[in-house]
């Protein structure tokens, strides 16, 4: 599956294949097969993290791009500088469920939301209906880059502050774009 990088206005949001996913996971700070250049700090725990989760979705169901990861990329230089991901394809009520992460250098300076906004308005764009994600209660940066996002809190829990943005217009009886059926 040959899938487009997305792009914003700084950033380039570049969609793993499991090869990519393999080399990020051994957290080596080598550059990569494809070319791409890796800032100081990259991969980190949470990266290396999000590759294995994505390994072994492609290993157990198979590969759920376009509903996977992505690499977050400047523009400007190329050089990665986190991860923003779908956690697996849209369940049965299309909703779906994201993540995303900054090496430490490049917090503070809006890219996690530009990301995020990017990869919501994809969401939209392929009839998802409805985008989760949480942060532990402390993460207020994380906070705000999911409100700055469009995403509403929903709930507060003993551990996670839990966040949501809902898209109406899309009857739940439509065919799902992303189901198996829609998707080849």
């Amino acid at each position: 599956m040959d899938l487009d990088t997305l792009m914003t206005t700084r950033l380039a949001l570049h969609p793993l294949t499991a090869a990519q996913a393999a080399v990020v996971n051994t957290g080596e700070t080598h550059t990569p097969p494809d070319g791409a250049r890796w800032a100081y700090g990259y991969p980190d725990e949470g990266d290396r993290a999000g590759a294995r989760r994505f390994l072994a979705a492609c290993a157990s169901t198979g590969n759920p791009q376009p509903f996977g990861p992505y690499e977050i990329r400047r523009r400007t230089d190329g050089m990665a500088i986190g991860g923003v991901a779908f956690h697996g394809r849209p369940d049965a009520a299309g909703q779906v469920t994201i993540g995303y992460g900054l090496i430490s250098s490049a917090r503070g300076r809006g890219y996690a939301s530009e990301a995020l906004r990017a990869l919501l308005a994809f969401a939209r764009s392929k009839g998802v209906r409805s985008v989760k994600g949480d942060a532990d209660l402390d993460n207020v940066g994380s906070h705000r880059v999911m409100a700055s996002a469009g995403m509403r809190l929903v709930a507060v829990d003993d551990r996670l502050k839990h966040y949501r943005v809902d898209w109406p217009g899309t009857s739940p009886g439509d065919e799902a774009p992303w189901s198996d059926s829609a998707v080849r």
